[in-house]
C-alpha cells in the first residue's frame, strides 16, 4: 500500500526536529534534502523506521531522506508547506536561499559543504538533460535510418537548445545557491555562449562561443555573486538599484571574457584529455575503480559532485565516458541483491523488500536497494561493489581497445541507459558493450555475494 504523502512530510518533519529547525528544502530525484539548524535534533534512527524511507544520509546540517523516484516530489511539496505554515520562511534568509540561524549552521567539512552546494547548482537541471538527452538520441535513430527528415531538424532544435543555453541555467542556479541575484548570475553567465564573443581576442586568440561551458559558466556566476555583494556593502541605498547590477555585470563580463573563459577551457580540455587518456591506457582498472567505488559514493550522497564533469564532457564530446562505467555499480548491486533473495529464502520481510526495490534497481535507482538490503547486511555491500567493479572493467576494456561507450545525458543508469548511449562506433555498438558490462556485473555481484556475503550464522537454504 502506498504511503500517503502529507503524511509522510509530517513524519519526517517530526523527526527533524520539526518545522522550525529546518533551513532549507529541495529533493534531487530520488531524495528529499534538509538544512537543519540544530542536528542534534534530528532523529536520524526514528526516521530509518518510517514506512517509505529508504535510508537516510546525515551531513553537518545536511540531511537527506532516501524516498525513491517519483514519491519525493510529493513528499517535497508537503514538507515545503508545512514549512511555511509553521512560520519558518520568516527567519532571515541564508546565503544559500533558505532560512537559516546565525551561528547554528555546521558542516561536516568544508570540502563536502562544497561539493553539496556545487551539486545543489546542477541537481534541479537533472530532468531536462534527461529529456533532451532522449530526444536527441532519439533523433540520431530517425537520422541514421533516414526516418521522418521533415521532423528531424525540428527534433534537433528541440534536444539542443537547452544544451546550447544550459551556461545560463548554471549562472542563474549558481548565483541562486551562493546568495547571489539568480538573473545576473544567469546574465554574467550567459556572455559564455553569446555568439558575439567570436569577435573578442583574449591571450592572443579568438574565443570560441561556449569556450569553458558549464566550469566557465559557473566561475562566472561565483565572481558575479562576489561583486555583488561587494556593491551591496558600499553602494548608497539611492543608487544601488542602478550602480550594483550595472557593476555586477560589467566586472564580472569583463574578467569573464578576458579570464574565465580561456581559464575554464583549458581546464575542460584537460578533463576531456584526461577521460580519454585514462580509458586508452588504463581502461579495465580505470573501470574497476570507477565502478567499485561508486556504491560508496551514492551511499554518502556525494555521486551529485560528478555532474560538473560529466556535463562538460557532454558538451565537449557529445557525450560522457564516465557514466556508463559508474552505471556498473548498479548491476553489481541488482546481482547481490538477486543472490540475497536465493540465500535467505525464509526471510519473508527481506524477500519483499527485494522484490519491490529491483525494478527500480534495474533501471538504475539503487538507494531502495542499498538501504534496504545490503548496507543492512553488511558483506552483500562490499560484494556489491565487486561487482560493480567487474563491469566496469569490462567496459573499460572495451573503451582500451577502441570502442568508447558514452552517455548523451545524466540521470538515468542501468537499462534506463541504452536509450542515451552513444560512442565511437556507433550506437550499436555502445549498446552491446554496455549491456555486456551489465551482465557482468549482475553475474560477478551474484557469484561473490552467494559466495562470500554471508556469514556461517547467516540464514540460508
Amino acid at each position: 500500500m502506498r504511503n500517503d504523502p502529507a503524511s509522510t512530510a509530517a513524519a519526517v518533519l517530526a523527526r527533524a526536529g520539526g518545522p522550525g529547525n529546518v533551513t532549507s528544502v529541495a529533493h534531487c530525484m530520488t531524495r528529499l534534502r534538509l538544512g537543519v539548524a540544530d542536528p542534534a535534533a534530528v532523529d536520524a534512527e526514528a526516521l530509518r523506521a518510517l514506512p517509505g524511507v529508504l535510508g537516510v544520509v546525515t551531513d553537518g546540517a545536511g540531511l537527506q531522506i532516501v524516498l525513491g523516484p517519483g514519491v519525493v516530489e510529493e513528499v517535497t511539496a508537503h514538507t515545503e508547506a508545512l514549512v511555511r505554515e509553521a512560520g519558518a520562511a520568516a527567519r532571515p534568509a541564508g546565503p544559500d536561499g533558505g532560512v537559516d540561524e546565525p551561528g547554528t549552521r555546521r558542516e561536516a567539512t568544508p570540502v563536502k559543504a562544497l561539493l553539496r552546494r556545487v551539486a545543489n547548482v546542477f541537481v534541479p537541471l537533472i530532468p531536462a538533460l534527461i529529456g533532451c538527452g532522449v530526444l536527441a538520441g532519439l533523433n540520431g535513430l530517425l537520422l541514421n535510418a533516414g526516418l521522418l527528415p521533415a521532423l528531424t531538424p525540428a527534433l534537433t532544435a528541440v534536444a539542443s537548445g537547452f544544451m546550447a543555453l544550459i551556461a545560463v541555467f548554471v549562472g542563474h542556479n549558481t548565483a541562486k545557491e551562493f546568495g547571489g541575484t539568480p538573473v545576473l548570475g544567469g546574465a554574467v553567465a550567459a556572455v559564455v555562449v553569446y555568439p558575439g564573443v567570436a569577435k573578442v581576442t583574449a591571450f592572443g586568440v579568438h574565443l570560441v562561443p561556449g569556450q569553458g561551458g558549464v566550469l566557465g559558466a559557473l566561475a562566472a556566476a561565483l565572481l558575479a555573486t562576489r561583486v555583488e555583494k561587494w556593491c551591496r556593502g558600499r553602494v548608497p541605498g539611492a543608487l544601488d538599484v542602478l550602480l550594483t547590477p550595472t557593476v555586477t555585470v560589467l566586472v564580472s563580463g569583463l574578467v569573464t571574457l578576458y579570464g574565465l573563459m580561456y581559464a575554464a577551457g583549458v581546464v575542460a580540455a584537460a578533463i576531456g584529455a584526461a577521460a580519454d587518456w585514462l580509458l586508452a591506457t588504463t581502461g579495465p582498472a580505470a573501470g574497476l575503480v570507477l565502478g567499485g567505488l561508486f556504491l560508496p559514493l551514492v551511499m554518502l550522497g556525494l555521486h551529485q559532485a560528478l555532474i560538473p564533469i560529466h556535463t562538460t564532457l557532454i558538451a565537449q564530446q557529445g557525450y560522457t565516458v564516465l557514466l556508463p562505467l559508474l552505471a556498473m555499480a548498479g548491476a553489481g548491486q541488482v546481482g547481490a541483491a538477486l543472490a540475497v533473495y536465493v540465500r535467505l529464502r525464509h526471510d519473508v520481510s527481506l524477500r519483499t523488500t527485494i522484490r519491490s526495490a529491483l525494478p527500480a534497481g534495474l533501471l538504475g535507482v539503487g538507494e531502495p536497494l542499498i538501504y534496504g538490503v545490503s548496507l543492512p547486511l553488511g558483506r552483500p555491500f562490499v560484494t556489491a561493489c565487486a561487482g560493480g567493479a567487474a563491469g566496469g572493467a569490462f567496459v573499460g576494456f572495451f573503451a582500451m581497445l577502441g570502442d568508447k561507450v558514452g552517455a548523451t545525458a545524466i540521470g538515468p543508469s542501468g537499462w534506463a541507459l541504452f536509450p542515451l548511449l552513444a560512442g565511437n562506433r556507433g550506437p550499436m555498438t555502445a549498446a552491446a558493450v554496455y549491456g555486456g558490462g551489465l551482465l557482468t556485473g549482475y553475474a560477478v555481484g551474484f557469484a561473490a555475494t552467494y559466495l562470500f556475503g554471508f556469514t556461517g550464522r547467516s540464514r540460508s537454504t
